[in-house]
């Protein structure tokens, strides 16, 4: 199984079982990915974590996770597009994923699937692969439906996983934007007080918020965000620690190495030789 489906304006949309074959594509910063083991298992490395997942289970990843496959015994498919193709951003109110089923931190969305989620999905990659023996200029649109169904199938199971019913929504909403804007500002925002000043809320209604939710603090997701990149560029760049602290915002290294030491419980030293000895 595998189609892709390229647009004029460098859209890009893949559904495919061979990703693991596919340098190109596992090199592609651009494209957010559904990982789906249909049968088996499939143990990965995500972000230099080991991770297994078995049949009926799903994933969901920004073009920021590194991915590596270490061991596949039986079928997955990998549905991925880039913001060409459909942005979750500009189109939030259709699918309203962003900075929950896709976010840039370690937290990873996993679903596993009950019976009757397996056959939507199943009836959803076969309306891939009809549409994609279609020529005519009505394809890309059509695709481009099927997609939304995906995201917005899997969005309403992990709602569903986090308890968070329709009177609910409104709050996690505002979660959810609380977790776009540490994406996009950690690296100069590091105070739970700047985010709620542009959410309009105080810091003690974000805190109840996550609170409610089962989530960790405010102030832990913006940590967490940052170690995350922090080791992500320890262990996939050639630049130094004070590089690094740089591009994360430390005043120094100094002030980045008692930051990683307080979350990651080992010096940056000790991260990234013990890391990088395991391949």
């Amino acid at each position: 199984m595998q189609f892709q489906f390229d647009t004029r304006l460098k859209g890009k949309i893949v559904l495919t079982g061979d990703l693991h074959a596919r340098s190109e594509w596992l090199r592609d910063k651009s494209l957010y990915k559904f990982l789906w083991v249909r049968t088996g298992r499939v143990a990965l490395e995500i972000d230099h974590v080991e991770t297994t997942l078995i049949r009926g289970e799903v994933i969901a990843l920004t073009p920021f996770h590194h991915i590596e496959f270490k061991a596949i015994e039986g079928e997955y498919a990998a549905l991925m597009f880039n913001s060409n193709f459909y942005c979750i951003f500009g189109h939030d109110s259709e699918v309203s994923c962003n900075g929950f089923l896709f976010n840039g931190g370690s937290r990873l969305i996993r679903l596993a699937l009950a019976d009757h989620e397996t056959a939507a999905l199943e009836e959803l990659a076969g309306g891939f692969a009809r549409e994609y023996e279609v020529r005519d200029n009505l394809r890309e649109e059509m695709l481009r439906i099927l997609l939304k169904r995906f995201i917005i199938l899997c969005t309403r199971m992990a709602r569903e996983r986090f308890g968070i019913t329709a009177d609910r929504e409104n709050g996690f909403d505002v979660v959810r934007q609380y977790m776009v804007l540490v994406d996009n500002h950690f690296r100069e925002k590091k105070q739970v007080k700047e985010y709620a000043d542009m959410l309009n809320r105080s810091p003690k209604t974000l805190a109840n918020l996550f609170s409610a939710y089962r989530l960790p603090s405010p102030l832990h997701i913006i940590h967490e965000r940052i170690e995350t990149e922090a080791k992500r560029l320890l262990l996939y760049s050639s630049r130094s620690a004070k590089e690094i602290a740089a591009l994360l915002g430390f005043e120094d290294l100094a002030a980045f190495s008692r930051f990683f030491k307080n979350v990651a419980g080992e010096s940056i030293t000790s991260y990234r030789t013990r890391e990088k000895g395991k391949n």
